[in-house]
């Protein structure tokens, strides 16, 4: 059965339909968007290996045509260099404004694929089929697209609504498990932020989902698309509620960069780590009770994720850097860094009256312990 959650932002209304089999079915799910029966893809060579041709199959199933560019794997493709090779792709291939771009792949190919579709002729729709967890239910929901700079993530980019969302939740059987778990690090994000009877049914029925079990997976998506979705309808562009979603980000993004966007912290397991950190300073500030940190870190534990600076391999910079590096973080205000921070398990809030001591007195002791 496919699940369906409405987007319904004004003029831009879109679908996201999650369920087992949507690959096979793409043809007749992007049908009705096409003006004429071709569109142009763009994946990752690991992704294209695995999925490409279950794509294609189900595209001429509906008697569409496709022209595909393949981009190398991993978080440096989210640079000028291919951003520009993709819209100079899409240009050769005579790719129209009414015509449908197809993203295959997690959320960097999401990320470079909306954005370039955001600028190509002054903007085309573009249809995200997210292959990772981490893209079904985060970065493929929302319209943020974009690259990253050399001083810091994402900080070029545009806002862009997909035209259609398909998360075929057969694809995650195909992620390793440090893929998978990366990913899950958004899934309890949201819980965190602002469903606690969300977090307790993830405390009991993530491994399953972890282990495979089609169901649970299905509605983790499920409820986190939803969740997602519905901040996004309250704050489309960022001015407000939707830097929620970044509960542990500005730690997480401060840690990507100091482990140069490699696959020494993936991006989930920078959100795990920051979520925890988050808690940890809420706890701290008096602003939560301590046994809300344990119960999370307990979970990441059973989980068997990412909790602490000490789980990263390899070197870190002292605190003070770390610091700076999240001066660079998009949330930064009048100079002033926005953490979000939490009263409890799901009620997370916006905050720019955080003392850097306090940052730094957690930083400096979550180094020692390494």
């Amino acid at each position: 059965m496919t699940e369906i959650v409405h987007v319904p932002l004004e003029g831009r209304e879109y679908q996201v339909r999650i369920g087992q089999g949507l690959l096979a079915r793409a043809g007749a799910e992007i049908a009705p968007l096409l003006h004429r029966p071709r569109v142009a893809i763009v994946s990752d060579e690991n992704v294209a290996a695995l999925h490409l041709g279950s794509l294609l199959e189900g595209l001429q199933a509906a008697g569409i045509s496709a022209v595909s560019l393949t981009l190398p794997a991993g978080e440096a493709t989210k640079s000028w260099p291919h951003f520009t090779r993709t819209v100079e792709w899409l240009l050769e291939n005579k790719v129209e404004r009414r015509d449908i771009v197809i993203a295959l792949g997690g959320g960097v190919i999401g990320d470079l694929v909306g954005f370039a579709a955001a600028v190509l002729r002054r903007g085309v729709r573009f249809v995200q089929i997210p292959t990772s967890l981490l893209a079904q239910v985060d970065s493929s929901v929302g319209g943020k697209t974009g690259i990253n700079a050399p001083q810091g993530k994402n900080l070029i980019g545009a806002f862009h609504q997909p035209a259609l969302v398909l998360a075929d939740i057969d694809v995650l059987g195909t992620l390793t498990p440090r893929d998978f778990l990366a990913g899950y690090g958004e899934v309890v994000k949201y819980g965190l932020l602002g469903d606690a009877d969300f977090f307790h049914w993830l405390e009991e029925n993530a491994p399953r989902a972890a282990a495979g079990d089609a169901a649970a997976r299905s509605y983790a998506v499920k409820r986190s698309v939803q969740m997602k979705a519905d901040i996004v309808l309250r704050d489309e562009t960022e001015q407000g509620d939707r830097a929620l979603l970044n509960l542990g980000h500005t730690f997480c993004h401060a840690l990507e960069a100091a482990t140069g966007f490699s696959d020494r912290l993936l991006h989930g397991e920078g959100v795990a780590i920051g979520c925890a950190l988050a808690f940890e300073l809420s706890a701290r500030l008096g602003l939560c009770p301590q046994e809300d940190p344990s119960r999370l870190r307990e979970h990441l534990a059973k989980m068997g994720m990412k909790r602490d600076l000490r789980d990263i391999p390899g070197d870190l910079p002292g605190a003070e850097a770390l610091l700076d590096l999240m001066g660079q973080d998009k949330k930064v205000i009048d100079g002033n860094l926005r953490f979000i921070l939490a009263r409890g398990i799901g009620d997370s809030f916006i905050t720019s009256d955080v003392p850097a001591d306090k940052v730094l007195g957690l930083l400096r002791e979550q180094l020692e312990d390494r």
